[in-house]
């Protein structure tokens, strides 16, 4: 844990390091909340490490994170091309592999899909995708009081909720919609209806 929070104190600005340190500790009670081995203390530890990790690679030069996508066959969408800070999260679990040697498929897809998320999403990419919107010092968003309590009720609903907020947000201000995002929520649109 030392090693990973000079890492990222060095690389990433104030503000950042101090909404990882955020999402890191609601990461970390959310796995509590959740944890599916209550005496097994993994998947806190999995979660405290994916928080500090997901954003790794935020503050990192836009055409940085594509070079390293190129030169390591890491895919990315039309999209993440035209708007390349989209890929942190790719970068940011590359940086997690080749920096920090973690190889847990689990916590390398959490710190991946934090962003965009994904249909069918493993507890912990839920737990970090959802820690990352109500972190405490996000900045206030639409329903967030509401969405911070759910987290601790239903996470299903909770990444709905997330989700449509997302869209409706990135409609209004007129930016692109990765596709993944779109089909995340419908995948949970549908979950949460059932």
């Amino acid at each position: 844990m030392k090693k990973i929070k000079k890492y990222l104190k060095k690389h990433l600005t104030k503000d950042r390091y101090h909404h990882t340190l955020g999402v890191a500790y609601i990461a970390v009670a959310l796995a509590m909340r959740y944890n599916p081995d209550t005496r097994n203390s993994d998947f806190i530890k999995k979660a405290e490490i994916a928080g500090l990790l997901h954003d790794c690679a935020k503050c990192m030069d836009n055409d940085k994170k594509l070079k390293i996508c190129d030169q390591n066959k890491i895919p990315y969408s039309s999209i993440e091309a035209s708007h390349p800070y989209l890929l942190h999260g790719k970068v940011g679990a590359y940086i997690a592999t080749t920096k920090f040697n973690i190889s847990d498929d689990d916590i390398l897809q959490a710190i991946i899909w934090h962003t965009t998320g994904r249909p069918n999403m493993s507890l912990l990419e839920k737990i970090i995708f959802i820690a990352d919107y109500i972190e405490p010092s996000r900045r206030p968003i639409q329903e967030l009081d509401e969405i911070r309590q759910m987290a601790f009720i239903d996470i299903n609903k909770t990444m709905e909720k997330i989700l449509s907020n997302t869209l409706k947000y990135l409609e209004t201000k007129g930016n692109p919609i990765d596709k993944m995002t779109q089909k995340t929520y419908d995948s949970y649109a549908k979950l949460v209806l059932k």
